[in-house]
This record gives C-alpha cells, structure tokens and sequence, in this order.
C-alpha cells in the first residue's frame, strides 16, 4: 500500500512544531520575538499598549488576544505583511501616518502578502484602515474601522483600500468617519458582503474593478451608498441604503451588470443615477421617499428594468427622450404606487399602461424657470390634452404591463451601534 507514503509526506509539509510566543507589552518586544519565531508560530500579545510599527516578513498570526493595543506613533503603516499566510487579529490598532503616497494604514498588506488574513481588530484613527496593495485572496472580516474626523472629507483616507487584488473579500466590517468605506480601484473577482457603513462620503466606490460582488451591506447616513464606475459584470444584490444623500444607488460608465434585491429608503435627491450605463438589469429592487426613484441620463441605453417598485418618491422617473423606453419584459413590469390603476381580470397587472413623465416634466427639466407657470391654465391644460390622448406624449419611460402591488426585498436592516 502506497497511503502511509502520502500521509508521512502530507505531515512533513505541515507546521507539525509550531510554537506559541508570550509577548511582553514594552516597545520592541514584537520584533525581537519575530526574528526567533518560525513560519506558523503564532505570538500571543499579554494586555497593554505596544509603540512600535511591525513588519510580517514570515507567515505567522499575530494575536492581540483581544487586550493589547498596537501604536504606530504617527509614522507609516502600524503593521505591513509582505509574506503569505499571515494572521493579524484580535487587536487594537492606532497611529498611523499621515501620508497618502505611501497610503498609511492601520494593516497593509504587500503584493506579497497572498492569502492574508484581518479578522476582528479595533482601527481606530488611521488614515487608512486596511490597505489590500495586491495582495490576492486577501480576507478583511470582523473588524471595526474608524477613520479621521480631522481633515475635510476627501482628504481622509478610505476604510479598507482594495487595489490591484483579485479575490479580495471583505466581510462583516463596520467601517464609520473616513472618506470611502470601501474603495476598490483596478480589480476583478472580489466580494464585499455583510459591511455596514456610517458617516463616509460613499459607503462602496468601484473603479475599474470587473466581475465583483456587492451584497448585504448597510448604507446609512452617507453621501453616496454603492458607486460603481467603469466597471462590467458586477453584482449588487440585497444592499440597503438608507438615508443616503446624493444616490443610493449610482452606475457611471458600468455595462453587463445586476443589480437586484435592493432597498434605498430616504434618499435626499436620487434612489437611483445612471449616467451612460448599459445593457444592466435592474429587478426586484425596492426604491422608497427619494426625490428622484431613479434618474437616467447621458445615453443609458438597452437597460432591462422589471419587477422593481417606486414608492412614494416625489418624481418616480426622470429621464428625457423622444422615443419610448419600454420597462417591462415578458409580461412583467414593475409597481408604481401614484399609479391610479384597476385589474379588472385580477391577474395583478395593471389593465392599462404606466407613463411616469409627460411634456411638461420635459419642459421643466430642461427649463427650471418653466416652473413659474406650474399653476396656470395652460399648464392644466396640457397636461389633461396629454392624459385624454396619449399619443401627444413626447415619449421617454413606458411600463406596458405595471404590477398591482409588490413585496419588499429581505435585506439586512441591523444598524450598528452609536457607540
């Protein structure tokens, strides 16, 4: 039998003598222990504050244990990981720098530093939280991030720095103050799941970052919730948005993308932005109280839009053209709750079609002082003309098949804690 050859050459491959380290709390302890420890030693940190900026050249797991804190003293990246397989948990970790162009972080992890793990650390006040520099297969989970209060928004650092690092996945942080909860720049295949996002200019910011997957965040109170620019193939699936400034929701140059299972609730101006955004599908996504439900523009074309509901926003749709924009497919449009419509036949869609923008919206969008005359008669009688025969509509947004009434996704509603 050839088994006991493999299991004696599976064992040989592994850490089979990997030690524990006590760590003394006093400046340089981490280092000295670094340079006797071996790969797959794990150094356990005693309670206490540790001043020093560690660098993980060998694949190890630093372990705060939940009581040390680690201080950079404002100079550079408190922890750089530059190796493999490294472990950095249960810390608390303060005193970055301050510098953008080196981006220092709380953690940073290296091109080198494949398969890192950052899991359930306290960063507190660093320009940035965790920095993925090329790292693949990262994994940032379980932490709490807050950013800088001491600088205008823009000039912070973001709570974790995705670049250049395919399989990255974020999961499970709460990230507060900062400029961008996550901002991912030239990546693919990552995941960003389970985050909660407070008091940041935008909760999630792609650039250039394909074949990715945003799902089951919480947005509230930002400027912006999930931005995705320049990107194809990504997903956004079951994210909340809540109380969101600007847009909920925003596509900037993004193509052959999902977006589904939504919630954006109280956004001061749009639910929704599409500034030339193409061939994406919008379904089962609930956009309520906005300004605007969603606002298409700049050539937004070939977009398949069903099954979504528009509740309660002031202006349901904005989005101006001379030809009609067909939002329904195979039967299936969406529900619209200023729709006053009736089902005769009782099979839950509308008996007559749905157009949420006439001429006038046309004349007001392009000519704001147009609202002056909002109250005249002539207005009046536009818009009746329009109402009794239909095809004096200029064209834009049509919903042949509007649906009587709709449910509202499961997403995840848990609002962090103020603390």
């Amino acid at each position: 039998m050839r088994w006991p050859l493999t299991f004696a050459l599976v064992l040989t491959a592994l850490p089979l003598w990997a030690a524990e380290w006590d760590v003394p709390a006093r400046t340089g302890a981490i280092a000295e222990t670094l340079t006797r420890a071996a790969p797959g030693d794990t150094l356990l940190l005693r309670p206490g504050t540790y001043f020093e900026t560690v660098v993980l050249d060998k694949p190890v797991t630093l372990d705060g244990q939940g009581h040390a804190t680690l201080d950079g003293g404002g100079h550079g990246s408190v922890v750089t990981v530059t190796v493999p397989d490294v472990v950095v948990q249960d810390l608390t970790i303060v005193g970055s720098g301050s510098d953008h162009e080196t981006i220092d972080s709380g953690v940073q992890l290296t091109a080198g530093a494949t398969g890192a793990i950052v899991r359930n650390n306290v960063l507190l006040g660093n320009l940035y939280g965790v920095d993925i520099h090329g790292a693949r297969d990262a994994r940032v989970a379980d932490n709490r991030i807050e950013g800088r209060q001491d600088r205008r928004m823009n000039d912070r650092g973001n709570g974790i720095y995705v670049w250049n690092a395919p399989g990255a996945v974020v999961e499970g942080n709460d990230v507060r103050w900062g400029r961008d909860g996550i901002f991912v720049n030239s990546s693919k295949r990552n995941i960003f799941t389970g985050n909660r996002f407070r008091d940041l200019r935008f909760a999630v910011h792609y650039m250039y970052a394909n074949q990715s997957e945003v799902s089951g965040n919480v947005s509230i109170g930002n400027d912006l919730g999930y931005a995705v620019m320049f990107s194809k193939r990504v997903k956004v699936t079951n994210n909340l948005s809540l109380n969101d400034r600007e847009h909920g929701i925003m596509m900037n140059y993004t193509n052959n993308s999902e977006i589904t299972g939504n919630v954006v609730r109280n956004g001061k101006n749009r639910c929704a932005f599409l500034y030339n955004s193409n061939k994406n599908t919008f379904s089962g996504n609930w956009f309520e109280r906005c300004d605007i439900g969603i606002h298409f523009t700049a050539g937004s074309a070939d977009n398949e839009i069903t099954g979504n509901a528009f509740v309660g926003n002031r202006t349901q749709v904005k989005y101006v053209s001379t030809k009609w924009d067909e939002w329904s497919k195979d039967g299936e449009g969406n529900f619209w709750s200023d729709f006053a419509a009736y089902d005769l036949d009782g099979d839950g869609v509308a008996d007559t079609a749905y157009r949420p923008n006439d001429s006038m919206d046309h004349v007001l969008w392009t000519q704001p002082a147009a609202k002056l005359l909002l109250g005249s008669p002539a207005v009046q009688l536009v818009r009746w003309s329009q109402a009794a025969f239909p095809a004096l509509l200029p064209g834009g947004v049509i919903d042949s098949f509007p649906k009587m009434n709709a449910d509202m996704p499961a997403v995840n509603e848990q609002v962090p804690n103020e603390g």
